[in-house]
Order: structure tokens, then C-alpha cells, then sequence
């Protein structure tokens, strides 16, 4: 999985200010069907799965990580939009540290497997301590994006 196929930098925003968990979900909502012709109706659809899936389970992961994720039938690939929120917000999760990075993952309605094996590697690379600490240095939109993408160097620009 190329996570450049997933992410775009209009669908990664660093410092956002949220004070919840239902705001952090719809405005994952907005930013995930951003760069598409899609309605009001289909951001409020993918709003509503992402709620629901939270109804089953908690999607954060433990330090201050969470990965909500849903389906639509209103795209054909799977995308993602990424977030480092200024101020941690309560989220639920195992270990109930308040999340600060969240990356929520949105795939067509019938992708079963690679719904999954998308879920797996973004795990995988959430429990990189490395690369959460390098996120939340972050400063700007684009190097966040080129961080978790791994399209820079590594160093933040100071």
C-alpha cells in the first residue's frame, strides 16, 4: 500500500482545533471527500458511518492515535485524510490517552479485504513512536503530508 494513493495534501491539516471527538469525526468527514465533485449528502453519509462504526468500538489505537474508518458507495478507491489536532481530545480509547493524530480511512462499499489490509498497515505504522513524534512536530500542512508519506527527509524544518 502507497500511502501517496491514499493521502493527498488537501486531505492533511495540521493544528486543527477540535473539542471532541463527534467535531473531529465530521471534519474528517469534510476533508475526506474534499477534493471531490460529491455533496453535502455524501459527507454527511460517510459522517454517519464513521459515527456508527464508533458505536461498535473505539478506532483509537492508544497513544494518541485513532484510526476511523467506514465505507461509501459514493467512491471507487480508497482514501484517506490525516489530522494533528493542536489540543489532544478524549477518544476513548484502550490505554484512554486523549488522540492528537487521526487518520480516518474511507473505501468503496464492496472492498472487504483491502478494507482490512489497509487497517493493518496504518496500525503498523502508528506503533512507529518515531513517526508519531516526527507527525506531531509538524508545523505545516505539507509536512505533515510529506512525513507520514515519507516523501521528505525526516527533519521538520525548524
Amino acid at each position: 500500500m502507497e500511502l501517496t494513493r491514499l493521502l493527498s495534501v488537501t486531505r492533511t491539516q495540521c493544528g486543527v482545533d477540535v473539542t471532541s471527538k463527534k467535531r473531529a469525526l465530521e471534519r474528517m468527514s469534510e476533508q475526506l471527500m474534499a477534493d471531490t465533485r460529491a455533496g453535502g449528502d455524501a459527507t454527511r453519509a460517510i459522517f454517519e458511518g464513521l459515527i456508527v462504526r464508533e458505536r461498535l468500538g473505539s478506532t483509537g489505537l492508544g497513544r494518541g492515535v485513532a484510526l476511523p474508518h467506514t465505507r461509501s458507495p459514493d467512491i471507487e478507491t480508497p482514501r484517506a485524510a490525516l489530522v494533528r489536532l493542536n489540543t489532544p481530545i478524549a477518544f476513548d480509547a484502550a490505554d484512554s490517552q486523549p488522540v492528537d493524530l487521526l487518520l480516518a480511512l474511507l473505501v468503496p462499499e464492496h472492498s472487504n479485504d483491502e478494507h482490512l489490509r489497509i487497517l493493518a498497515r496504518l496500525a503498523e505504522l502508528f506503533r512507529d513512536e518515531h513517526l508519531c513524534t516526527r507527525l506531531r512536530q509538524c508545523r505545516s500542512d505539507a509536512e505533515l503530508y510529506a512525513t507520514m508519506t515519507g516523501s521528505d527527509d525526516g527533519a521538520p524544518d525548524a
